[in-house]
């Protein structure tokens, strides 16, 4: 199983669990992950939703083999789910979510925490938008979500530089409210979560609907034009020549491209 599920004191954990893949999402991990917030927004025992990772990865964002295989083999199975099904969850997740980042944090490892409430960073973790060094577009509202979170400019960075975001500058910038130790992050995280899940349900949901009810219309239409500028660019010669360096274990080069690419 891919996803690790507990609950303790009305907060629910999910571990994300393919340590050996920095615990990067293929479609057995969207769909557990999907079906795991379904569940927990109809659950009335459980206030709070935390999510973490198993081992040194927070999550290394999609599979890239598997995003290989989409996008050259016409046979692959894609999931129930999958990554637009995820971020449906995450919009409508309507109880406090929190991210405990304890380890590397690329893609939607990274654009999730527009959707947190609370996001704690460990140390030893780091994070990265590797949109422009995969050849594709931004993803998961992320291009409206974090100049939102950050600013313009510190947003205008994560998503353009395919740089490492350090712990400190990540909360110094606003992606994750508070920075631990490696082993007080989930203790950490946990406090926070049990305090607010000692609070009455409804009350949290009315708190987080009055928070980002206003915010929907604004990620409708990000999602939108996201999903048109990474359909243009899925596949395309940036996007395949990302693809095949790094399936051979190589820097990509994306200065022979055909002009507009």
């Amino acid at each position: 199983m891919s996803l690790q599920i507990a609950d303790e004191n009305r907060v629910r954990t999910l571990t994300l669990d393919r340590p050996d893949a920095l615990n990067a999402f293929n479609e057995e991990l969207y769909d557990a992950t999907a079906e795991a917030l379904l569940a927990a927004a109809e659950d009335p025992g459980v206030a709070v939703v935390m999510i973490t990772g198993n081992g040194r990865g927070f999550s290394a964002g999609t599979d890239l083999l598997e995003m290989h295989a989409r996008a050259t083999d016409p046979d692959f199975q894609a999931g129930t789910h999958g990554f637009m099904r995820l971020l449906d969850a995450l919009i409508a997740f309507p109880k406090p979510l929190i991210c405990a980042v304890n380890g590397v944090g690329l893609g939607i490892g990274t654009t999730i925490l527009g959707f947190a409430d609370l996001a704690f960073m460990s140390t030893a973790a780091k994070l990265k938008c590797p949109f422009t060094s995969l050849g594709v577009a931004p993803e998961a509202a992320s291009s409206y979500l974090l100049p939102l979170l950050i600013g313009r400019q510190n947003a205008a960075w994560v998503l353009q530089s395919s740089e490492w975001i350090r712990p400190e500058q990540a909360r110094e910038m606003g992606l994750v409210w508070q920075v631990c130790e490696p082993d007080d992050l989930i203790p950490t995280a946990r406090r926070h979560a049990e305090v607010l899940a000692a609070k009455p349900i409804s009350s949290l949901v009315a708190v987080k609907r009055t928070m980002t009810e206003p915010l929907r219309a604004g990620i409708d239409a990000a999602r939108e034009r996201e999903n048109a500028c990474f359909a243009e660019l899925m596949g395309g010669p940036a996007n395949l020549e990302a693809l095949t360096a790094f399936a051979e274990g190589r820097v990509p080069d994306f200065t022979g491209l055909p002009a507009g690419w």
